[in-house]
């Protein structure tokens, strides 16, 4: 009997240490979790390399970092009970008729006649540049911006947190949106920037997409590392889409309408032909694109002493040379990945890159005030292009970078360092 109760009160002794064991003492596969180096994503403007160091850091508890992940978060938070978004819903298809089609009205494009039942649209519109018409709100527009800022944020949230709330709704936002049959849409821009009476869609609308949309390409290659809810199935569905806009942006009146833009708007759209020809393969094409860049968008564009004479002769002079410097800086991004250095070309005036970013900076660092005319101008709309060239070995741009102004939501740079639009205004 002794002998029995003894042997019993071992046993029991054995199962209480090894339940203490298992909560005290991480398992072997939570600690190879914990300590797994992070595959780099295959991203297109974003250095994938960098994003998988950044999270390294993250994961060893780096300070630096924080700040800007609980930025980024915050963010992604607020998106979470936002969506999905579709084309079809709008309150009624675009001129074509296909409801799938994506619809934009002209956002600088104004009624200049009293509305009517027989005029009803105010007829005939009149262009007043940089002044936006809130018509455009009643379109495929807004939900866009939502589209493109919300899966990218979530989708760079769930990289660094791997949680995989973040993941799940950024598949649903981007399967809604791009491939379910029901609810995706045409991978075309044919009634992008409708004028009523006037035009049933313009080239000047693939501008809609360009200055953001590749997000959502570095969006994908990230989900594509091994999100939870991301299935083979949705990134062919979006592949497929990516190779079917490629084609409409490359051989469509409109695409090649816009290519021939000697604005932002050419920038912009070379910077998106490119990566959407290296997220589907065609790095050739990528390469001749970047190449060109450096004849057709900065020496055509940037005059010897950094000024962009195009864009800031603008309203918004500011706004619009910041933001053709975005897709530059980006531009030069996919160039590392062709190897072309798009930062080391100088024209035979001496036009740069450099010269471009170091010709907003007195006006970003507030030393000096902006030479231009600009309707509401946003210091803070230089910090991404100015990190950039900060990157890209500028010394000016280094010396600038403490003494620039933080975007509304906090400066992410180091968790997504490319340059982006951050004045929230486009055309």
């Amino acid at each position: 009997m002794i002998g029995r109760l003894r042997r019993w009160r071992a046993g029991a002794l054995l199962v209480v240490t090894a339940t203490l064991a298992a909560v005290l003492v991480p398992s072997a596969s939570t600690a190879a979790e914990r300590h797994r180096i992070p595959t780099a994503p295959e991203t297109v403007v974003l250095d994938g390399d960098r994003l998988q160091q950044a999270r390294i850091r993250l994961d060893s508890g780096d300070p630096a970092l924080r700040t800007a992940l609980d930025a980024l978060v915050v963010r992604a938070d607020g998106w979470l009970g936002q969506g999905p978004w579709t084309v079809v819903d709008k309150p009624g298809p675009a001129p074509g008729g296909d409801p799938h089609d994506y619809l934009s009205q002209g956002y600088y494009w104004w009624p200049s006649q009293p509305k009517t039942p027989e005029n009803p649209w105010g007829c005939p519109y009149v262009h007043r540049d940089g002044v936006r018409n809130s018509e455009v709100t009643g379109t495929d527009y807004p939900d866009r911006a939502k589209v493109l800022d919300s899966a990218y944020t979530l989708s760079l949230a769930w990289y660094y947190t791997g949680k995989a709330k973040y993941a799940e709704h950024a598949a649903k936002i981007l399967r809604t949106w791009f491939t379910d049959p029901a609810t995706r849409m045409n991978p075309n821009l044919n009634h992008a920037q409708f004028v009523p009476c006037t035009y049933e869609g313009q080239a000047l609308g693939i501008i809609d997409f360009s200055h953001a949309f590749t997000g959502i390409l570095d969006a994908t290659a990230i989900l594509d590392t091994g999100a939870p809810g991301w299935t083979q199935q949705d990134r062919a569905g979006m592949h497929g889409w990516y190779q079917g806009f490629l084609d409409w942006l490359v051989n469509s009146p409109f695409g090649k309408q816009e290519a021939r833009a000697v604005n932002n708007h050419g920038t912009f759209y070379d910077m998106q032909v490119a990566a959407l020809a290296l997220a589907t393969g065609d790095k050739a094409l990528a390469r001749t694109i970047v190449r060109d860049a450096r004849t057709k968008r900065i020496g055509a564009q940037i005059a010897a002493d950094g000024r962009q004479p195009g864009e800031v002769a603008r309203t918004r002079s500011w706004h619009y040379a910041t933001f053709n410097l975005v897709a530059l800086t980006r531009l030069a991004d996919i160039g590392k990945q062709v190897d072309v250095d798009l930062w080391a070309y100088e024209g035979p005036g001496g036009a740069s890159l450099f010269k471009a970013v170091d010709y907003l900076l007195p006006a970003a660092t507030r030393t000096a005030a902006w030479p231009h005319a600009e309707l509401e101008f946003h210091r803070y709309a230089a910090s991404d292009v100015v990190h950039a060239a900060a990157d890209a070995g500028d010394r000016k741009a280094m010396a600038a970078v403490p003494h620039l102004e933080a975007p509304p939501g906090g400066d992410l740079w180091a968790l997504r360092p490319s340059a982006e639009q951050l004045d929230l205004i486009a055309g």
